[in-house]
């Protein structure tokens, strides 16, 4: 019998449509699921749609449309992004299911009955987009410590969970389990941040708002929304109250894991944690609290007019060369970047230049030189083995970044063998062999272990790209390797004819059209701009000394600068800042050749959170000036002071 995995990401908001970070989520998931499966393991991936709160409530009344007709308008929209982008879900559960509501309204009565839960009131600060109270000295500057909007004074009668009641309970199962939680930091964080202070009871009924699942012995409350959506991941499999739950329960729960974003840790792995143990149900094994996708300039908003969304990108570049940016560009622990830009040059370099090109190259020689057949020719070299490595080595090095949720590690694992082939062609020259006919043996070796390189390259990238895979596969006229088999290399077999037909599987992109398609698509979504905003754009808010000083800006040597490869904007710096050698990558390529940057003196905010722009970890940035469209680097007057200096 199938070892049985369950995953699930967040069941998606239905407020409105979901940007490209929110459907990285899925895409994320997907690609886990998919290797699970190519693994042998009977997986169960659940994703959804979580339709209640006040915050649907307004925005229905504000379309003119009722609560449910407004839900199920977006819930089809999100369902239809997931389907495009071949999110391969075995469950799309909505809270508004009929089973999964009366399993709620069961739950809460449970809760209620075994003392659990108590009435109350309760006066705090509102964040309605994140549907969460807070206290005074829980807000930052004044706003929702979760997402930074405004939040309202609300005082209403409540009912409450007793969270004191499972905190030990808890703090011992974290401390036992410290694998439950990933990265590390997110472990950190819930138990110094919220765990060792105490838990406050938390509120899980509301009267201001009706679009709620009703509470039963009380029908003026609504059930709080995340005690209504976090039950999902239950209600999903069958879970009954009553104890008769379905066999797919008892089959796969508890979830292997649960993917979600890191702004939503807090409920997944304290909340959603206290519910099950009040249920009396086995925890999660794991939950793995992703990054943000940023677009460039901050997190994405609609009101900042920086949102991508993944059908426009798709419409552009393709599902799968989306799903590659969105995976590969993710680093474990620190936010990943997104632009039009980016995209292009990520796109073009590894996708059409490293992948597509080896493809097209391989292919179109097989058809010149051997009319498509590819063979083994029986005369092998020293030079052979290195690729031979690199591609029987590569299966073990994805599992294991995959077994820790390093998706991208796990994917620039197989770019490795796919730049090892390309090299092998520049050391074999086939175009050099094909010149003597007495060459042909070897030259049939090198195709046939080119072939069967990109085979097991593209076998291990499928859970990543499943349509490009599956169009490889067709141009080699061969199937996907099974993961068992990726130890052997020569198992493509003899003879087999490749594809006369083989298009390039990736075009490269003209940065102008794409941007020009950009704009296009940017128009769609452009809010009326207001007549005095444009005439006087805002200043920057002031700040207190405070907030100034949360900045360190330190003096640096420019030990060594290059041309990031990947991009036409970038350069990698190498500063030495007091001692400590960091990277920086800066956008200056068009002002400065790199040559020119060698041993200057530069100003670096140097607590600035690391990220990975194109490869290139980025730990700073240097301060810059702009006049007349130039941008000048910001040098200290006296160039005899040390790096590492303070600048105030």
């Amino acid at each position: 019998m199938k070892q049985k995995y369950y995953i699930t990401t967040a069941i998606a908001y239905t407020s409105s449509k979901p940007h490209i970070g929110n459907t990285y989520e899925a895409i994320l998931a997907d690609s886990v699921a998919r290797f699970r499966r190519r693994q042998g393991y009977d997986v169960l991936f659940q994703t959804g749609t979580d339709e209640h709160g006040q915050k649907i409530e307004e925005k229905a009344q504000k379309a003119g449309k009722t609560p449910k007709q407004y839900v199920d308008e977006v819930s089809s929209e999100i369902r239809a992004i997931w389907d495009l982008m071949n999110v391969s879900y075995d469950k799309f559960i909505r809270t508004t299911d009929r089973d999964h509501e009366e399993q709620v309204a069961a739950i809460f009565k449970k809760f209620y009955d075994q003392g659990d839960i108590y009435k109350g009131s309760y006066e705090g600060w509102y964040c309605t987009p994140c549907e969460s109270f807070w206290t005074e000295s829980q807000l930052v500057d004044g706003k929702c410590p979760d997402c930074g909007r405004e939040v309202g004074k609300a005082k209403e009668e409540a009912y409450f969970f007793r969270m004191s009641k499972y905190a030990p309970r808890l703090i011992d199962y974290f401390n036992e389990h410290p694998e439950f939680i990933s990265p590390r930091s997110r472990w950190n964080e819930m138990m110094n941040n919220f765990l060792r202070p105490g838990l406050q009871d938390l509120c899980v009924s509301r009267t201001s708002f009706k679009w709620g699942i009703p509470v039963g012995f009380d029908p003026r409350h609504v059930v709080y929304v995340w005690l209504d959506a976090l039950t999902n991941y239950i209600t999903g499999l069958g879970y009954r109250v009553d104890g008769e739950s379905d066999e797919k329960f008892k089959e796969y729960w508890p979830a292997d894991v649960h993917v979600i974003g890191k702004d939503i840790i807090r409920f997944h792995t304290i909340y959603w944690p206290v519910f099950l143990m009040a249920l009396g149900l086995p925890l999660p094994k794991h939950v793995f609290g992703h990054p943000w996708l940023l677009q460039e300039g901050g997190k994405m908003s609609k009101s900042k007019g920086n949102v991508l969304y993944a059908d426009d990108l798709a419409s552009v570049y393709g599902v799968d060369a989306v799903r590659y940016y969105v995976l590969d560009s993710m680093p474990f622990d620190n936010d990943g970047l997104i632009s039009w830009d980016l995209m292009t040059e990520k796109i073009n370099s590894d996708l059409a230049n490293v992948y597509g090109n080896l493809v097209k190259r391989t292919i179109a020689m097989s058809n010149k030189y051997f009319g498509g057949v590819v063979e083994r020719g029986g005369v092998d070299l020293p030079v052979d083995e290195e690729l031979k490595e690199v591609a029987c080595s590569a299966y073990g090095k994805v599992k294991e970044c995959m077994d820790s949720f390093r998706v991208a590690d796990a994917i620039d694992c197989v770019f490795s063998l796919l730049r090892r082939a390309n090299k092998y062609i520049d050391e074999t020259s086939p175009w050099i062999l094909a010149k003597d006919p007495a060459d042909a043996p070897r030259l049939k070796t090198v195709m046939y272990n080119l072939t069967e390189a990109i085979v097991i390259a593209t076998s291990l990238l499928e859970p990543f790209m499943p349509a490009t895979a599956a169009e490889v596969c067709r141009q080699l006229n061969t199937g996907l390797r099974p993961f068992g088999e990726m130890g052997k290399f020569g198992l493509y077999p003899d003879g087999t004819k490749v594809a006369e037909d083989a298009p390039a599987i990736f075009p490269r992109f003209d940065a102008k059209e794409v941007a020009a398609k950009a704009e296009a698509i940017a128009a769609k979504y452009a809010l009326p701009e207001r007549k005095e905003e444009k005439e006087q754009p805002a200043a920057p808010a002031e700040i207190g000394i405070e907030d100034f000083m949360k900045v360190s800006l330190k003096t640096a040597l420019v030990k060594d600068c290059v041309k990031i490869e990947k991009s036409r904007k970038l350069l990698k710096l190498t500063l030495s800042v007091g001692g400590e050698e960091r990277t920086v990558a800066s956008g200056i390529a068009e002002y400065y050749k790199p040559e020119e940057l060698i041993g200057k003196k530069v100003v670096v905010v140097a607590n600035l959170k690391p990220v990975k722009l194109c490869g290139v970890e980025s730990r700073g940035m240097i301060l810059c000036a702009e006049k007349d469209g130039k941008v000048v680097v910001v040098s200290p007057e006296d160039p005899s002071l040390p790096d590492g200096a303070t600048v105030r």
